[in-house]
């Protein structure tokens, strides 16, 4: 009898698990079904994204390639699609091809469009004021010239090598000659430097009529 007891109540008691369970999926089984429906749907508008992305990007280069045959004004019409980064590229893109066609005073313009297009931070903030300085020369104002090339030269600056040479470049138009030299000498014991860069600052040594061979005791002692 006892044992009859025991398996009726241990029936009892599954009974009432299940019951516990099956309310508890009838008052919070819309919660799972919110998850499944936010996995499903995130993964839904990520594929959406990616493909809208991707096809925004090949019609962008495609219209930069029409625009790119049809001339410099063409492409600095070109559409960024709300994308600051794009507009650099094209104003950079519109430099050239006006550098192209001879019209210095176009391709600097278009240099200073794309310095202030571009986000802060952004690389190509760095290159379009990089190519404005080595377009406008010593036309630029000099204290302008010199606050640029100080922040692009800056230790780990993605163009801190060819900054530093443009300051070189900067000392020789106002005649100080010999600081032009020990800036040179200075750059031609950093790392990184490509060939034609180490061709330019012989170049620029030979042109100054100092000795183009690196200083080997200034590498000795740094």
């Amino acid at each position: 009898m006892a044992n009859q007891n025991d398996s009726f109540i241990d029936e009892v008691t599954d009974e009432l698990r299940r019951d516990r369970l099956y309310g508890a999926f009838r008052r919070f089984g819309w919660i799972g079904g919110v998850v499944i429906l936010a996995i499903v749907g995130g993964a839904a508008w990520r594929e959406y994204s990616s493909s809208r992305d991707s096809a925004s990007a090949q019609a962008f280069g495609d219209a930069v390639l029409a625009a790119e045959n049809a001339g410099p004004a063409q492409i600095a019409e070109l559409d960024p699609e709300g994308s600051a980064a794009r507009a650099a590229l094209i104003q950079l893109l519109a430099s050239g091809a006006w550098r192209a066609e001879g019209d210095d005073e176009a391709a600097i313009a278009a240099l200073q469009e794309a310095a202030t297009a571009a986000p802060e931070g952004d690389v190509l903030r760095d290159l379009a004021q990089l190519k404005r300085v080595i377009a406008a020369g010593n036309s630029m104002d000099a204290s302008e010239r010199d606050q640029i090339l100080t922040r692009l030269s800056r230790a780990g600056a993605p163009f801190e090598l060819l900054a530093l040479e443009q300051k070189a470049v900067a000392l020789v138009d106002a005649g100080r000659t010999e600081d032009a030299i020990t800036l040179i000498r200075q750059i031609q014991q950093k790392n990184g430097l490509s060939q034609a860069l180490r061709n330019r600052l012989t170049e620029m040594m030979i042109a100054l009529g100092a000795d183009p061979a690196p200083n080997d005791d200034m590498a000795s002692g740094s």
